[in-house]
């Protein structure tokens, strides 16, 4: 005796066991896929493997963005230079580029640079220090994401994953800016 579920909409709607040939049983545009013994009406088929429909059934392609949208979350969460806390978004991550390669060009450049407690007059060494910290903080946003999606790949990925192994970037502690 074989188990199948009759699927709807990526669900068993129905359940039959039998030891003949399901294909000739019943219509052949009724979706009947074979099952384990354990498979119970309103499971979801993820198109691999049956789980109880209270499990949450994602798709690789949905497991991927979230790692990816979690890693864009991460790397613009800010870090801390020499004391100054430094914002990592997108737009700070380009201004800083900008002042960096400013500062490489004339290592006399100065500028007011405003970090996350307000303006600071910095010249050249502290600039290009801002722009490699931001820089080595975002490449390991990214290479912690490769790592989550090779995992993925791989069939080793499990939930906790997605918060553990990123960069540090707590803010510092008040008494260490003093």
């Amino acid at each position: 005796m074989k188990k199948y579920a009759l699927l709807y909409m990526g669900k068993a709607v129905q359940l039959f066991e039998t030891a003949g040939d399901i294909r000739t049983m019943f219509h052949p545009d009724m979706n009947w896929i074979e099952c384990p013994v354990e498979v119970q009406e309103g499971w979801q088929f993820d198109g691999q493997q049956f789980v109880p429909d209270e499990v949450l059934v994602v798709s690789l392609d949905e497991l991927k963005a979230a790692v990816a949208s979690e890693r864009f979350r991460r790397e613009g969460v800010g870090i801390v230079v020499d004391g100054l806390q430094i914002e990592t978004t997108r737009d700070s991550q380009a201004l800083i580029a900008s002042t960096g390669l400013s500062a490489v060009l004339d290592p006399e450049y100065r500028c007011n640079f405003k970090a996350v407690g307000g303006f600071v007059e910095i010249g050249s060494a502290q600039i290009i220090a801002i722009a490699k910290a931001v820089r080595a903080h975002v490449q390991a946003c990214f290479d912690r994401e490769l790592t989550l999606l090779r995992a993925i790949e791989a069939g080793e990925y499990h939930d906790d994953m997605l918060s553990q192994g990123w960069p540090d970037s707590s803010p510092p502690d008040p008494a260490e800016l003093q």
